[in-house]
């Protein structure tokens, strides 16, 4: 078939540009998809290819959380002693070796003593000295008492004074021979407390004297241990409330890279004042350190056990999405839809969120493939929903959600 020559004018190209047109209509109309009946906007509510999203779901369940307050602490000796000498002299022998466990009354070291036996021994003497002239002059007396008219009042007064006078002496002497009796016993230097000698600081030969301010060797009580921590001011309302019902507060003292327990111990002590500047208080735990694995000076992560919520209503962690307006979970309805619900969080314990409000016992939550839902989608659970609610062998672990079963995430409210 030919066709005519057309004319290099005007008509020749709009009919051109108007059989374009109507080609690409046709294709457009033949690639574009259907509307889908009773979807709102007419689109399928699914994937991307209209089926429903495959996800993990678990129902929310009741337990018993514990309510803990988290803070960082740092470890300290529960007792520390700087062990001094307390008299001069020449230090003749060391009897401790350095990280030697040592108990109150232990000797640590001994200072030469033959100087102060010396003083010792010498108010022994002048004791005796006066005590004799005591004894002396007692019988004076009783002999001028016992003549009567014969010796003067005079005499027998003077008498009866120096009796006075020699016996405010031997007191003197006894309190001198006491005051030299200790000053002997400082010369042997013992443990004041049970605890772990440090590094020693002054050998054996060198003169030590009471006035020294660096002392001989520092003891630390690490059995018990000590922790001090911090908790914004906020918590003292509770903490005091708890104290009041339940006594002292349990304290756990973690490693902060793992949460490993390291040991368990109680509240000790509240402060009396709240730091101004950080609007924080400090407080002080007390734990047995049995295994030693608390040393001074180190930090550790420190957890308040306030209370134990019975009954609570979990879900897990990984099933709460955060928004503008909160956290949220996607809830499933009987019609295999998902619904977003705001929810409010008390605490996150582990793995699991425990619930303030916004969900009840008997409903569905989804614990993985949230990235591709939104309001209304179409889902599909498939083995995951039994097996979360523990009618699988692995049950327990899809509970927890997610491939990393939600480690690592805390909130402490909504």
């Amino acid at each position: 078939m030919r066709f005519p020559i057309m004319k290099k004018d005007g008509g020749g190209r709009g009919v051109i540009l108007a059989v374009l047109l109507a080609a690409g209509v046709i294709g457009a109309y033949a690639v574009w998809p259907a509307p889908q009946a009773g979807k709102p906007g007419g689109f399928k509510q699914g994937g991307a290819d209209g089926r429903p999203v495959p996800v993990s779901a678990v129902q929310v369940m009741r337990k018993d959380v514990p309510i803990y307050l988290d803070a960082l602490g740092t470890v300290q000796a529960y007792n520390t002693v700087t062990v001094r000498s307390r008299v001069d002299g020449e230090l003749v022998e060391v009897l401790f070796k350095e990280g030697q466990d040592v108990h109150a009354g232990d000797v640590l070291a001994q200072i030469d003593p033959r100087t102060y036996r010396a003083q010792y021994e010498q108010s022994l003497a002048a004791r005796d000295k006066d005590a004799a002239q005591l004894e002396a002059a007692k019988r004076d007396l009783s002999r001028y008492v016992g003549l009567g008219d014969r010796v003067s009042g005079q005499s027998v007064d003077t008498q009866r004074a120096l009796v006075r006078q020699l016996e405010a002496s031997v007191r003197a002497d006894e309190a001198n021979i006491s005051n030299a009796k200790t000053m002997l016993s400082y010369t042997v230097i013992t443990a004041p407390i049970d605890g772990r000698t440090g590094m020693r600081l002054v050998d054996r030969g060198n003169i030590v004297r009471a006035s020294d301010a660096a002392g001989l060797v520092t003891l630390t009580q690490v059995q018990p241990i000590a922790v001090m921590f911090t908790l914004p001011q906020q918590n003292l309302p509770a903490i005091n409330d708890h104290m009041r019902d339940e006594g002292k507060l349990t304290v756990q003292a973690t490693r902060p890279e793992t949460r490993e327990i390291i040991d368990q111990g109680e509240l000790e002590l509240v402060d009396n004042q709240i730091d101004q500047t950080t609007g924080t208080i400090r407080m002080k735990a007390v734990l047995p350190n049995a295994e030693r694995r608390l040393w001074p000076g180190g930090f550790v992560s420190v957890r308040l056990l306030l209370t134990t919520r019975l009954n609570g209503l979990v879900i897990p962690a990984v099933a709460v999405q955060r928004g503008p307006q909160g956290p949220y979970v996607f809830t499933v309805k009987p019609d295999r839809t998902v619904e977003m619900r705001p929810v409010k969080i008390a605490t996150v314990e582990g793995d699991l969120a425990l619930l303030e409000s916004g969900l009840e016992e008997s409903e569905t939550v989804v614990t993985e493939g949230m990235i591709k839902l939104q309001n209304g989608s179409r889902v599909s659970t498939g083995e995951g929903q039994g097996q979360a609610q523990g009618q699988g062998p692995q049950g327990q672990g899809q509970a927890k959600g997610g491939k990393d079963g939600g480690k690592g995430r805390r909130d402490k409210g909504s």
